[in-house]
């Protein structure tokens, strides 16, 4: 067959590009289509594929500013040509999944969740618009939501990442979807006997403002507790100014650094709200405890203490004074935590799974 691979934007590794990979690696001839791509930001894999980007690419910087571009992305998926191709699957999270399709040419798409920006952190989103222009910018999420309802007909089978977005799914566009969770690489991401546990926490995420790195600054600032942040973006400069000196912010690092880290620190903080969230997996696969909202992906891949085999530790509420008495729980109770008990948890998430699961709904649709 003769297949496209459709993805939002590809300027980094994260869970949803790590997605696309396993993707690819079922389809090495793959063409993929893109509104805009960093080769130097991507995997050895994903760069070397044949990348089609629309004309957001040829914007200047647009790599500084693409996501204020959200108005313009629909027009620019639906620009791409998909004539000749025999399946068409979408990685969406946001208008991946509105691309034009020919007719009678299955659709697939894996939702990573639906366009976050005009459904459940529309108003997260909102507040980080100037008052002024805040009117015109809650117009335009309305115009996205209305499109993403309407495009949604054009999929011939949702597949949701958890169960979260499997509701989501549901709510947003009345369809069912299949559950099938990302690829996670438990074979790279594995504990060591020989690295002993240091007494700082770790974050590794995107520094977005749905991340909700803040609270864990804050709450490492207010117990004194050292924290290591790795990754990148556009709330980095306000969460630099926010940290003191017992934060450190290592930027972007290779898998391999990530992996050193998850297999010292002392525990995970995950304090934002993610659809899934593979990097709990990951470190849960190193024998990591993970400290995490308990909204969202990870109330799937977490197990609280309190329960049998616990991976983790809950807290409740997106605030500091609810993170902190989590990491002090962790502090006196975490003894209930076992490596073995992590790593176990995370194994079902392997990659092997993930591709048999894939490979039977291609089937079933094809």
């Amino acid at each position: 067959m003769r297949v496209a691979l459709v993805h939002d934007w590809l300027t980094g590794m994260r869970g949803g590009e790590k997605v696309l990979e396993s993707l690819a690696g079922m389809y090495p001839q793959a063409e993929i289509f893109t509104l805009l791509a960093d080769r130097s930001a991507l995997s050895p894999a994903l760069a070397a594929m044949n990348l089609h980007t629309s004309w957001m690419q040829k914007l200047p910087g647009v790599k500084r500013y693409y996501r204020k571009m959200l108005p313009w992305m629909p027009g620019a998926i639906e620009r791409f040509d998909l004539t000749g191709f025999d399946l068409v699957i979408s990685s969406s999270h946001c208008v991946a999944k509105g691309v034009k399709v020919p007719a009678r040419v299955p659709h697939l798409c894996y939702c990573h969740t639906p366009m976050r920006y005009a459904w459940h952190l529309r108003e997260l989103y909102l507040a980080k618009v100037p008052y002024l222009a805040r009117s015109w910018a809650r117009s335009q999420l309305e115009r996205l939501r209305e499109w993403d309802q309407a495009t949604a007909t054009q999929v011939t089978q949702f597949i949701a990442n958890g169960k979260t977005v499997q509701q989501r799914i549901k709510d947003a566009y009345g369809r069912e979807s299949i559950v099938i969770h990302p690829p996670v690489d438990v074979g790279f991401y594995v504990s060591d006997a020989s690295v002993k546990r240091d007494d700082y926490y770790l974050v590794v995420s995107g520094l977005a403002p749905n991340k909700r790195v803040d609270l864990a600054i804050g709450a490492c600032q207010k117990l004194g507790r050292r924290l290591v942040i790795i990754g990148t973006g556009e709330e980095e400069g306000r969460l630099r100014q926010q940290a003191g000196t017992e934060t450190t912010f290592l930027g972007w690092c290779t898998n391999e650094v990530i992996r050193q880290h998850l297999q010292r620190c002392q525990a995970l903080l995950f304090p934002g709200e993610e659809d899934f969230g593979i990097v709990p997996v990951e470190a849960q696969a190193c024998g990591t405890a993970v400290i995490a909202y308990g909204v969202g992906g990870a109330t799937e891949t977490v197990v609280p203490l309190g329960e049998v085999n616990p991976t983790g530790v809950w807290f409740k509420e997106p605030s500091v004074d609810s993170l902190v008495p989590a990491m002090q729980r962790f502090e006196t109770e975490g003894s209930a935590i076992r490596p073995d008990a992590c790593r176990t948890n995370a194994e079902q998430y392997g990659a092997e799974r993930f591709l048999a699961q894939i490979a039977e709904v291609i089937q079933a649709n094809t």
